[in-house]
C-alpha cells in the first residue's frame, strides 16, 4: 500500500522471501509446501507482532505450508505482478482499491470466491468473484498529538503556515494511501476542479513526495512533521510503538461532518499462480471466523466479514475512532477508468 518492495526475508537475489521458487525465474515445484503473497504493506508488525505474523505462523503451523510475503506500494504490486505475467511468481495479491480492480483489469486475477466470502458485503468483493476484501480499514489523517493540542479541524486548516514543510502524504499513483488523498478530496470538494485547486494550494506546506505511507506514521511521531496520511488500521496498529500519534478525519468545510471511505485490503488468486490450489485454501483460511476475530484483536483491523462482530478491546477503541465520521462509497469503476487523468490532473496542479 505505500512503499517499495521491502522482503522480510531474501531469496533469488533478495527479490522474494523464503523459498517461494525454485531457482530465480525458474518454474516452481508442483509440490512446494508454501505459497508466496504480494501484499500492501501495514499488516506485518513493525516488532513481528502484527496480523500477518500471527496468521502466517499459525497457518504454517497447522498445515505445514510455509507463506512468503512481499511488501511494496498497492501500486507497484500489480506493476510488478503485471511485469511477470509471462512467469508468474505470487500465488495472492493483497492490495487496495483501485488497484485491486486495475489487476483485475490487466488480467492478472483468476476467478475464486473464498469459502465466507458470501458473508462479506457486496461493495467489499467483486460480484464476478475476482477479489474479496479480508480486512476492511479506512483512509484517515495524523498528527502528533506532543505539539499539537487539537488535529485541524478542515482541509483549510491543513494549509496553515505553521505546516509548512510539517505536512506530507504518500505518493497518488503509487501509494494506495496517497491516492486515497486523491479520492478523498474529489468527495469534499465536489469533484477534480475544486480538489485539483485545493492540492495546488496545500503543495505549499508539502515536504514532497513519498512512496511510503508507513514512513510517514515514525516521522509524525517524532515531531518531524505534524500531519500526515494514513489509514486507520496501520496508524492504530503502531500506536503502540508510536504513542505520540493520533487519528483525525479533516472536514470538507467549517461545521461540516468529516467524513471518509472504507479502503479495504482485498486479496484475489493470481492467474497461473505456481500454487493455486494451497492459494485458495489459504483464501479460505483468511476469511474464517476464526481468523477475522484476529483482524482487530491482533491487527486493529476492522473484520471482512459481516457476521463477526469482535468485542475485544481493539474493536471498541475503534469503534469510538469511527464514532461520528460519516462514511461515503467512493464508484471504484469510475475510478478505475479515470485514475490516470486524476493522477495526471494531480501532477499538473502540485507541479509533481
Amino acid at each position: 500500500m505505500r512503499s517499495h518492495l521491502k522482503p522480510t526475508a531474501a531469496a533469488c537475489g533478495a527479490l522474494l522471501l523464503g523459498a517461494a521458487l525454485t531457482g530465480c525465474g525458474g518454474a516452481s515445484r508442483a509440490d512446494a509446501r508454501e505459497i508466496t503473497v504480494y501484499s500492501a504493506d501495514g499488516l506485518r508488525g513493525a516488532k513481528g507482532d502484527g496480523f500477518y505474523d500471527r496468521v502466517f505462523k499459525d497457518y504454517e503451523k497447522r498445515t505445514g505450508i510455509k507463506v512468503n510475503l512481499v511488501e511494496s506500494g498497492s501500486g507497484a504490486a500489480v506493476q510488478r505482478l503485471a511485469r511477470e505475467k509471462a512467469n508468474t511468481k505470487a500465488d495472492i495479491v493483497v492490495t487496495l482499491p483501485p488497484f485491486i480492480q486495475q489487476a483485475d483489469g490487466k488480467g492478472l486475477l483468476e476467478t475464486y470466491r473464498p469459502k465466507g466470502s458470501e458473508q462479506v458485503a457486496a461493495a467489499d468483493k467483486d460480484p464476478n468473484g475476482k477479489w474479496t476484501a479480508v480486512v476492511n480499514n479506512y483512509f484517515c489523517f495524523i498528527y502528533n498529538k506532543q505539539q499539537l493540542k487539537q488535529p485541524p479541524r478542515t482541509w483549510q486548516d491543513l494549509t496553515d503556515a505553521r505546516f509548512e514543510n510539517k505536512l506530507q502524504y504518500s505518493t497518488p499513483g503509487v501509494a494506495g494511501d496517497g491516492t486515497a488523498v486523491v479520492v478523498q478530496a474529489l468527495h469534499d470538494f465536489g469533484g477534480q476542479g475544486p480538489a485539483m485547486a485545493f492540492l495546488k494550494k496545500l503543495q505549499a506546506n508539502n515536504v514532497g513526495p513519498s512512496s511510503s505511507t508507513g514512513q510517514l506514521a515514525p516521522k509524525t511521531d517524532k515531531g518531524e512533521l505534524l500531519v500526515a496520511n494514513g489509514d486507520v488500521q496501520m496508524n492504530y496498529a503502531n500506536m503502540k510503538s508510536m504513542p505520540n500519534q493520533g487519528i483525525f478525519f479533516p472536514a470538507a468545510r467549517p461545521g461540516a461532518k468529516p467524513s471518509t471511505f472504507a479502503l479495504p485490503y482485498a486479496a484475489g488468486l493470481v492467474k497461473n499462480a505456481p500454487h493455486a490450489a494451497q492459494a485458495r485454501k489459504f483464501l479460505d483460511h483468511l476469511l474464517s471466523p476464526e481468523v477475522q476475530k484476529q483482524v482487530s484483536a491482533v491487527g486493529g483491523g476492522f473484520a471482512a466479514r459481516t457476521d463477526v462482530r469482535p468485542t475485544d478491546r481493539n474493536a471498541a477503541e475503534l469503534a469510538k475512532i469511527m464514532n461520528d465520521v460519516d462514511i461515503f462509497r467512493p464508484d471504484w469503476n469510475d475510478i478505475d477508468k479515470n485514475l490516470s487523468t486524476y493522477l495526471d490532473a494531480w501532477k499538473t496542479a502540485t507541479g509533481s
